[in-house]
């Protein structure tokens, strides 16, 4: 299977480093979009850890996904300068308007842009200010016409 093979790669790239399990995760993450189950066998046993302890570090940290995303990644502040400013309800629309479709979406607890919130990032590339629902569902409509 591929993504095991690139799962031992990267294992055995950074299996020396001290503190490896995090970069390691990160890695994985950063080339297949998320860390499949069956990653979990070889980094535990590579690392000397437990399959417990390694899947309590993935679970633990929202960052890392245990599931493929979709096509594109939305995220949504929820810190609480955006949520001062409709951060919350702007949420809600984004659940509501993307359920059922290719695009994930992700919390995030503060993207910097706390004086213009709410903001919303899209493929961890771009980042949007003062998003309005009607706003997002513009983003959402361009990124799925592009597609």
């Amino acid at each position: 299977m591929e993504n095991l093979a690139t799962v031992a790669r990267i294992i055995e790239e950074q299996r020396a480093r001290p503190g490896a399990l995090l970069p390691i995760l990160h890695e994985i993450q950063d080339a297949l979009g998320y860390i499949p189950p069956e990653a979990v066998p070889p980094i535990a046993q590579a690392l000397n850890l437990s399959r417990a302890e390694v899947h309590g570090v993935i679970s633990y940290y929202a960052h890392f996904r245990q599931t493929p995303p979709g096509r594109h990644v939305v995220r949504v502040c929820c810190a609480e300068a955006c949520q001062a400013v409709g951060g919350e309800a702007l949420a809600e629309h984004a659940r509501a308007r993307l359920a059922g479709s290719e695009v994930t979406l992700e919390p995030v607890y503060c993207l910097g842009l706390c004086a213009c919130g709410p903001s919303v990032q899209v493929d961890e590339t771009t980042l949007h200010a003062q998003v309005t629902p009607e706003k997002f569902d513009a983003l959402i409509a361009e990124l799925e016409s592009a597609s």
